[in-house]
This record gives C-alpha cells, sequence and structure tokens, in this order.
C-alpha cells in the first residue's frame, strides 16, 4: 500500500535517458535559451520551433543532473559547487543545433557557445579534480555534440586522399565554431593533471575511440587536425587502449587499401603513427613488423599516394632506423606495386628509393640489387623526362655510388644497354646529358669493365639488327609467294604493312 502512494508521487529531479535532454516545465528547449530570449513567452515558444533537436549518445547511460542554475559564472559559486555547476553546464550543453541555415537559432547558438568557452576555461585552469559525474558529463556532452554519421553527399563528392580533385577548395564544418571549442575542452581534460585515469577510462573505452576514429574520414581539415592532437594524447595517457587504438586503424588502413581507396584522413593516422614508431622498443614485436609488411607498405598501392606520400616515408624510415632488415622489404614491396602508367608515382618511389638506399646496408642491398636496377634502367628509358631525370639522378648521391662502385660487376652490365638507348638518342637534352655524366662516370670507376659492357652492346645491337633483317626477309618471301597465288572469292589478301602502319 505505501509503495503504491509512493510511486504516484511526482519526483523533481527528471531522468536524462539515452535519446532525452532535461527541459525544464516551462516547456523551453534549455536554460540558456530561455534566459537568453528575454524571458518573454514568445521567446519560449519561438524556442520551441526553432530547429531545435534531440541528440543521443550511444555511448553512455542516463545520468541524473544536478539541480544548480547552469548560468551562473563559475567564480560566483563556492569551490564545493563547482562540480555541481560544470556538470549543469556540460548537461545543456547537450543541445545541439543545425547550422546549416545561419540565421536560425542566432541567440541560443550564441549562449552555447559562451557556456563552452567557460567550460573550457574551468578545465583549462585545473582548480579542482574531476569527480566521476563531471567524467561522465563532460564523455556524454563530447560524444552528443561530435559524434555524427556523415551524410552520403557529404561523402560520394569525395575522392579520397588526393583523387583526381585534390586542388579543390575544403569542404568546412558549419558548426565548427562550437565543433571547435568541444574540441579544446576535451583535448584539455584529456590532458589535465586533474583528470584520474582509473576513473576517464570507463567512459572513454573501445566505443568512444572507434567514434573518434571515425570522424577522421571528415572534409574539414581543421577538423582532422584537432582530432589528431586528440587521439595522439588519448595514445599516450590511455596505456590500456593503444594496443586497440594500434589495431583500430590498422583497420580502417585494410579498408582503404583494399576497398574503399578513399578517406580523407590517412594522413592524419599516419602522422600517428609516426610518433608512434618512434616510442616502440627493440627488438620489434612480430606484430609491429606484421603491421609493417601488411599495412604499411600496400598503401603505395592507391591512386591517391601523393595525398599522404610525405608522411608514409617518414613512417617508413622510423621503421628501418629500428630494424634496418626491413630496408631490403621495403624495397622488394615498391618494385611489387611499381606504377606502370602513373609517372607522378614513379617520380615519388624512385625519390623513396634513394632516401632507403641511404640507409641501407651492404647486406640488404646485395638482397635487392638485381630486381631493383632492372627497374631503374625501365625508368632511365622512359619517355616521361621526369621520371628518367629522376632515376639518373640517383648517380649524384655519394651513398648510393659507393654501393653500386662496390657492386659494379653485377649492376654495370644492367644499366648500361639503358644508358646506351638514352644516348643514341632521347629527345630530351637535360636527360641526354644526364646520360652522358653517368657514362663517363662509369668509364673513370672501371674502364676495363667498361669496354668490356660497351663491346657486348654493339654485339647485341648488332644480333638485333640481324634479327630485323630475317625478319624483313622472311616477310618479303611471304610476300612475293602470296602474290603469285590466283585471287579467289574465299582466300584472304595479304596486305603490305606499310598501308596498314600508324606512326605512334
Amino acid at each position: 500500500m505505501l509503495k503504491q502512494i509512493l510511486s504516484k508521487i511526482p519526483r523533481r529531479t527528471p531522468r536524462l535517458d539515452s535519446g532525452e535532454l532535461i527541459q525544464p516545465a516551462s516547456g523551453s528547449p534549455d536554460g540558456a535559451q530561455k534566459s537568453g530570449g528575454g524571458g518573454g513567452g514568445s521567446n519560449s515558444s519561438s524556442a520551441r520551433s526553432g530547429g531545435l533537436r534531440r541528440a543521443s549518445s550511444v555511448v553512455f547511460p542516463a545520468s541524473v543532473i544536478a539541480g544548480i542554475e547552469p548560468l551562473v559564472p563559475f567564480k560566483d559559486v563556492p569551490a564545493s559547487e563547482k562540480m555541481n555547476l560544470l556538470v549543469s553546464k556540460l548537461s545543456l550543453c547537450c543541445v545541439t543545433f543545425d547550422f546549416t541555415d545561419p540565421g536560425k537559432n542566432t541567440m541560443e547558438k550564441d549562449v552555447k557557445r559562451q557556456i563552452l568557452m567557460e567550460i573550457l576555461d574551468f578545465v583549462a585552469s585545473g582548480s579542482v579534480r574531476f569527480a566521476e559525474t563531471a567524467v561522465l558529463a563532460m564523455c556524454r556532452m563530447c560524444a552528443i555534440n561530435l559524434f555524427r554519421v556523415f551524410p552520403p553527399s557529404y561523402r560520394s563528392n569525395s575522392t579520397g586522399s588526393g583523387g583526381e580533385n585534390d586542388h579543390d577548395d575544403p569542404k568546412f564544418d558549419p558548426a565548427w565554431s562550437h565543433l571547435q571549442v568541444v574540441y579544446d575542452i576535451l583535448l584539455k581534460f584529456v590532458t589535465s593533471s586533474c583528470l584520474d585515469i582509473k576513473v576517464a577510462k570507463k567512459y572513454i573505452d573501445h566505443a568512444f575511440i572507434l567514434r573518434l576514429l571515425d570522424l577522421f574520414d571528415s572534409e574539414d581539415p581543421r577538423e582532422r587536425e584537432c582530432l589528431k592532437t586528440v587521439m595522439h594524447r588519448i595514445y599516450g595517457k590511455f596505456m590500456v587502449h593503444r594496443p586497440f587504438i594500434r589495431k583500430s586503424i590498422s583497420t580502417i588502413f585494410y579498408r582503404f587499401v583494399s576497398e574503399t581507396e578513399k578517406h580523407n584522413g590517412i594522413s592524419e593516422l599516419l602522422e600517428i603513427f609516426g610518433s608512434v614508431i618512434s616510442g616502440f622498443a627493440l627488438p620489434l614485436k612480430e606484430e609491429h613488423k606484421i603491421f609493417f609488411s601488411r599495412v604499411v607498405i600496400p598503401l603505395h598501392k592507391p591512386k591517391s599516394l601523393g595525398a599522404y606520400f610525405q608522411q608514409l616515408s617518414y613512417c617508413i624510415m622510423q621503421f628501418i632506423e629500428k630494424e634496418p632488415r626491413l630496408a631490403s622489404v621495403v624495397i622488394k614491396g615498391l618494385l611489387k606495386y611499381w606504377p606502370i602508367t602513373n609517372s607522378q608515382k614513379e617520380v615519388m618511389f624512385l625519390g623513396e628509393i634513394e632516401e632507403i638506399l641511404e640507409m641501407i646496408n651492404t647486406v640488404e642491398f646485395e638482397k635487392v640489387m638485381v630486381p631493383l636496377f632492372l627497374r631503374i634502367s625501365c625508368c632511365i628509358n622512359s619517355f616521361h623526362f621526369q621520371v628518367a631525370e629522376r632515376a639518373l639522378f640517383l648517380w649524384n648521391n655519394e651513398q648510393i655510388v659507393g654501393l653500386i662502385v662496390q657492386n659494379r660487376r653485377l649492376i654495370m652490365p644492367i644499366v648500361f644497354q639503358a644508358l646506351e638507348k638514352n644516348t643514341r638518342g632521347h629527345w630530351n637534352p637535360a636527360v641526354l646529358n644526364l646520360t652522358i655524366s653517368v657514362k663517363r662516370m662509369f668509364s673513370e670507376i672501371d674502364e676495363e669493365l667498361f669496354l668490356s659492357c660497351l663491346a657486348q652492346s654493339q654485339e647485341e645491337e648488332e644480333r638485333l639488327r640481324q634479327a630485323v633483317e630475317k625478319r624483313n626477309e622472311a616477310w618479303k618471301r611471304l610476300e612475293t609467294a602470296a602474290s603469285h597465288q590466283p585471287v579467289g572469292r574465299n582466300i584472304a589478301i595479304l596486305v603490305s604493312p606499310l598501308a596498314t602502319s600508324i606512326a605512334c
């Protein structure tokens, strides 16, 4: 009987469910909007119809909001009430707005931004240790404001990191005036000395981290830059989450390489990994070697390599510094994914090859020098002058020349034929001059070997000339024999090759 009576008594403190916002009894969307509208009934009704949308959190449970006026400044409350005031302000900021219409809810947006700035100043001051209720409210506020799914139209116009629209202007999120402050609050919160890691890891958990990583696909470069900083701080402070963060980023890379080849945040994620790699202990774990061979090297494959090439090269150099034996693995991977029809990527590959050869030791170089210089020979003969020029520039590097001199008896015969072909008539004068310089360098290094390669080249040229003459004579005999045959109705007619030849 007593329980039935008590159950009918209305509760004064409302509960905040997973998809519900706290609203005062007057019916206004939140206290900030009511006070910001001047306190009139018409302002309250306009605020209700002003396009406020209910924001839900899929990460955090329901919580009870402290009964304290959220518009009061922090300096006007005693220290014992500051944490309750923080929770109240965070709960008020869980209301989100539609920023696609700049003239909509302008007063409410200004009030919310002012409250966010107050929260930022309070968190940055580090004056009070965060209670668990404040940690929960903070994470929930960040989740509601930041976590969102980009609409299909938002992604369909994106060609990924560095596609055909590399030079298009970046797209900026219209809600950035609020998002930026929320990111700053999250960064100050994560790095604060007043935050208890044992409490925070209950709410900054795997689900929270996954949603943060999803935001790296944002087309707004400002948001990706903030995300990079926040994720780096989370990785540094929450050691328990480090393996999960590495695994999750690897999954993004896998999907990018093998499925979509479209993602806006690959360069930022590689920047995070570049700093992570520098902290790996020696010897490298098998997990890190697998990540290197299965994730980092295949990132050379997508067409959008140019958008993140600098960050990728840095990660590779970090791995080679940690484990020099990986240099030959990288070169084999580059040869596997070598671009045949993309000259810009070829130039980038040659630049990376030069950086690797500056760090490689003799043992690892000997494992890959034959296939490597076969590919370099093809680049020397490229009709694209930048590819041929970049390949010949390798001989300007003293470290690489030293490796070539040590293994000249294998390398010179491979490269010499390509140099001779360029000498006989490459269309670009700069490539021709560089070719002559490389030949002169070879003759100075080992004149006897140079003359031997020259003789072999001349013999090969003569053999090819004789083969061409023999083939032409065979065609002439066939044409003569065909000309004496009577032309019937169903007999094919041999047409002269000159009549059908097309100049390339």
